[in-house]
């Protein structure tokens, strides 16, 4: 899915990803606000992850969209 598709989206799109990771916080969200390099370090930060884990999940996330 195209950037400017989920930044015009982002709001809806908010439930679905604290649905599928719930350790980010409705302040992470709203940070966040469509910008995927931010979400992607959030959830480094959050699960632990490697930086290629966190962009794997967002753009597997994004092609299920």
């Amino acid at each position: 899915m195209n950037n400017d598709i989920i930044k015009g989206k982002w709001k809806q799109l908010s439930g679905s990803l604290k649905e599928k990771w719930g350790k980010l916080t409705d302040d992470d969200l709203q940070a966040a606000d469509g910008h995927a390099e931010y979400l992607v370090g959030k959830l480094q930060e959050r699960y632990g992850w490697t930086r290629e884990k966190a962009e794997d999940e967002v753009r597997d996330f994004s092609r299920r969209l």
